[in-house]
């Protein structure tokens, strides 16, 4: 299989989890009351731990390898700002969007540094970030669905075709780094670090608050355990 073919490929299915993780949500029903909270809340959870293991262990270090260090803060810096505004703007038109938020700010950018990676023969930090991407969207895809569906004007009969529209967007940012941003390291870098910034203000700001639970340790450790997921994933590969 070409390159070409391989970055298509994986994105698709890293990507194909997010209306996977929506479709669980939709029918998820687990009795008694006080097990389906836990479980909600531990799945957002898990979903937190695994986007900071992305920051920690792909974006950040990823990003920083082509910038100095003023650049690399001010990236960082940018991102946190620029999704506080865009938080302020869902909260003033009182819309919850954190998770479909922090879905697409790891998705697109590690796409595109996925068909970069590939582009200049480094298949393992392709492979990673395809097992990191696909171990995101699919609690990301199941928190989104309930948030949009609890708090949004959107129909919900619309939702999960809108999510498998979303697919698509991992194939074309991979194309998009293999063709264009593979000669522009530099630009890679820049895009992950900023969409690091946003992901840690996300991470603190809506969705941590949204996984504890009164009285209740497991979606806490749901955090420290999808931390680990993702680091697993980098020692396999490594």
């Amino acid at each position: 299989m070409s390159d070409v073919w391989e970055v298509i490929a994986l994105t698709t299915l890293a990507g194909i989890t997010i209306p996977v993780g929506g479709f669980l949500a939709k029918i998820e029903n687990i009795h008694p009351q006080w097990l389906e909270d836990e479980f909600r809340h531990s799945v957002i959870a898990f979903g937190g731990g695994v986007l900071l293991a992305a920051v920690a262990l792909v974006l950040i270090p990823e990003g920083i390898s082509e910038q100095p260090p003023w650049i690399a803060s001010l990236a960082i810096l940018s991102g946190g700002i620029c999704f506080m505004f865009c938080d302020i703007w869902l909260a003033t038109h009182r819309s919850s969007a954190a998770q479909l938020l922090a879905l697409l700010l790891d998705f697109v950018p590690e796409s595109m540094a996925l068909g970069a990676s590939f582009a200049t023969n480094s298949h393992s930090v392709g492979l990673l970030l395809a097992i990191l991407i696909g171990l995101q969207n699919l609690p990301e895809g199941f928190n989104a669905y309930r948030e949009l569906a609890s708090s949004s004007t959107m129909r919900k009969s619309m939702i999960l075709p809108g999510f498998c529209l979303l697919v698509l967007l991992g194939p074309v940012s991979g194309l998009i780094g293999f063709y264009f941003l593979a000669s522009i390291p530099r630009l890679v870098g820049l895009i992950m670090l900023f969409a690091a910034g946003g992901i840690l203000y996300l991470t603190f700001q809506d969705i941590a608050p949204q996984a504890q639970l009164k009285q209740r340790w497991a979606p806490s450790l749901g955090s420290v355990i999808g931390f680990v997921f993702g680091l697993i994933a980098q020692m396999i590969i490594d």
